[in-house]
């Protein structure tokens, strides 16, 4: 528990001096999100903190863990993603829309990784008979492909107000991290301790009123790698009750993806095209301000987390 404290003060220190190099840099070139209608902020707002985050965890679990098949899929998966965030990213920048296509394909491709490296939903147990289910190589392969793909665009979508997503994915992973503690992984208790310092660290910015945003590049690495996290963590030797954890303890951006994207299909909008239908646009609608709407959506997400550690401890 020790390193896992001394590795999330690593990570936190590195955002933390970071952020303020990468903001300059951003400022300087123009690298900014520019207000619109959709969009909370007036002013325009640096677009680099996924850099910050990506560098922090990666090169803080390399330097704890070493060369495995969790930190290179951390590493190469992250490595694409923020390509890909800071080229859309750049886009945006010049007030333009990036494709949605090759990042469908991208995010895709980065889905599959942790395939090549073991890294997937494999079986399940029955917590009342003990019989223990090995699912099919297709059904491990397809069930891991869809839950990081659905990770990667859900974080991404709640990322509308300030420190929503970066808080949001703190508690997530302070969740995985105790549920990986009570199931003795050490592995991925230290990745979720890194998170955490990394994302701590990052609402130091990032909170209202932020000054640099994680942009698409911070949004889809943090889906990604709790999603990682729970693949190796709380869905490993999981029994149907637990299975439960790792949804709940992401419930916040899972919930709120499904109900915006059932209000799309049934108003006939395009299930891509953003919008101002999201639980923190709701809740500012209804006369909250930013700080009071992401606080109570950070209630929320602790709720579903405190939630989930119940279940874990009920069926332990």
């Amino acid at each position: 528990m020790m390193i896992a404290i001394a590795a999330a003060f690593v990570s936190f220190i590195i955002v933390f001096a970071g952020v303020p190099v990468l903001r300059r840099m951003a400022l300087r070139i123009g690298f900014v999100d520019r207000p619109s209608p959709r969009k909370i902020h007036r002013k325009p707002v640096p677009l680099m903190g996924g850099a910050a985050i990506y560098a922090a965890v990666t090169v803080t679990f390399i330097l704890y863990q070493g060369i495995t098949g969790l930190s290179l899929t951390v590493a190469v998966g992250g490595l694409a993603l923020v390509a890909i965030g800071l080229t859309d990213d750049a886009f945006k920048a010049k007030g333009r829309d990036f494709p949605v296509w090759p990042r469908v394909v991208g995010y895709l491709a980065v889905s599959m990784l942790p395939l090549s490296f073991g890294i997937r939903i494999m079986a399940v147990t029955d917590p009342v008979s003990g019989k223990f289910y090995l699912f099919p190589e297709w059904l491990s392969a397809v069930a891991t492909i869809v839950w990081v793909f659905a990770l990667i665009n859900m974080v991404n979508f709640i990322d509308g107000a300030d420190g929503l997503a970066s808080g949001v994915s703190m508690i997530s992973s302070a969740t995985l991290l105790v549920a990986a503690i009570i199931k003795k992984q050490p592995d991925t208790a230290l990745l979720a301790a890194i998170i955490i310092g990394a994302c701590i660290g990052f609402l130091a910015y990032n909170f209202h009123p932020a000054r640099i945003f994680l942009g698409d590049a911070g949004a889809t690495f943090l889906g990604f790698v709790l999603a990682v996290v729970a693949v190796e963590g709380a869905f490993k030797s999981a029994t149907l009750l637990s299975m439960a954890v790792p949804i709940l303890a992401l419930g916040l951006p899972i919930f709120d993806t499904i109900i915006v994207m059932l209000r799309r299909l049934l108003s006939g909008k395009p299930l891509h095209r953003a919008d101002n239908m999201h639980f923190h646009h709701v809740l500012m609608r209804w006369g909250l301000n930013q700080v009071q709407a992401v606080s109570f959506l950070y209630l929320i997400a602790a709720l579903f987390a405190l939630l989930s550690i119940v279940l874990l401890l009920v069926q332990k």
